[in-house]
């Protein structure tokens, strides 16, 4: 897409692709793969170098001397055969046989569930840091999504369990989506809205979301895509819900005491982060860390030491403060003490 504006002359269409594309690599693959990274995982490593190379050619010709010193530190380094300079090198060329199509759609699938779920979140001033027991799903193309991708649309979301939108838990409404209808049935695309919307809904978007929809129209059988028909599906009381073309994400918000002791891990855990980045450690310091609080917050560190450790990269979780001069940090709201400091200090 890049070289194709470029050919055009067009540099305004290839730097919006180009500020698109570092924002999918980092706040998406690079964030949902940060522990892979910590673990030195050899094949997200190779992908992030791969990803960055590319890019710093393709960014080359509208920042120049920010892709040399980048090139000099991600290329030269390590691939001393290459021309030291990024402006030597040849430009990108695209290798089709590496691209999946199916997988594309898969993770824009996944993506898009887990916006759709944040915006239920949202919308029910349901804090992100708060677990929840389930989500209910209802997508097209939701039944072949791999294992893998549901469990980081379930981590996303920050639900234990994705589970299928069911009828009965939801009112299903359906409705004409009159621009794709309007350029296919002119001036008869009332018609076919009114057979719609004398559908039985939860047969109607059954059959929309098998690709097997249609309508009686005069005594015709007219066959219905996916998108002429808009679907809402609207969880009763205790839910929030958001919904998109062709996918429904329904958020259970019940907060079962378990759930909130595990919402408080959560928020320790940010504290921490927030703590080990003030603290000057890098992102891979592995910290020993200690901590004081009461009631319910020391119930919920207790339970989830293990978790909160894995999260925080602790070696050691000690209930109480050090005996060593350690500076300690304080958050009032949660009544938490804690203190921490750079394994092996």
């Amino acid at each position: 897409e890049v070289t194709d504006a470029l050919e055009e002359f067009d540099s305004l269409r290839a730097g919006r692709r180009l500020t698109q594309y570092v924002d999918d690599l980092s706040n998406w693959y690079v964030r949902t793969s940060r522990r892979r990274f910590w673990d030195g995982d050899p094949a997200a490593l190779s992908t992030l170098h791969e990803c960055l190379e590319v890019l710093t050619r393709l960014l080359a010709p509208f920042v120049p001397f920010v892709t040399e010193a980048v090139h000099d530190a991600l290329v030269v380094s390590c691939c001393p055969d290459l021309p030291d300079s990024v402006h030597l090198r040849d430009w990108p060329v695209v290798d089709g046989s590496l691209v999946d199509p199916q997988l594309t759609e898969q993770v824009a699938l996944a993506r898009r569930l887990v916006e759709l779920g944040r915006t239920a979140r949202a919308e029910s001033k349901t804090k992100t840091r708060q677990p929840l027991g389930r989500a209910l799903v209802s997508a097209v193309g939701w039944d072949e999504l791999p294992a893998e991708l549901r469990e980081l649309v379930a981590a996303e979301l920050n639900v234990g369990a994705l589970e299928t939108l069911s009828g009965d838990l939801v009112d299903v409404h359906v409705k004409a989506s009159f621009r794709p209808l309007g350029a296919r049935f002119g001036k008869g695309v009332q018609a076919v809205a009114a057979a719609i919307a004398a559908a039985d809904p939860v047969e109607l978007a059954a059959a929309v979301r098998a690709g097997t929809a249609s309508v009686v129209v005069d005594g015709e059988q007219v066959a219905l895509s996916r998108d002429e028909v808009v679907v809402t599906e609207t969880p009763r009381s205790g839910w929030a819900v958001a919904s998109g073309p062709g996918a429904t994400v329904a958020l259970d918000l019940e907060v079962t005491p378990e759930l909130r002791r595990a919402g408080l891990v959560r928020d320790a855990v940010r504290l921490v982060q927030d703590a080990r980045k003030s603290s000057g450690l890098d992102v891979s310091d592995r910290i020993e860390l200690w901590w004081q609080a009461s009631g319910e917050v020391a119930e919920a560190l207790q339970e989830g030491s293990a978790r909160l450790a894995e999260e925080v990269l602790a070696v050691t979780v000690t209930h109480g403060a050090p005996t060593a001069n350690v500076a300690h940090h304080d958050d009032a709201e949660l009544g938490l003490r804690f203190w921490l400091r750079a394994a092996g200090g």
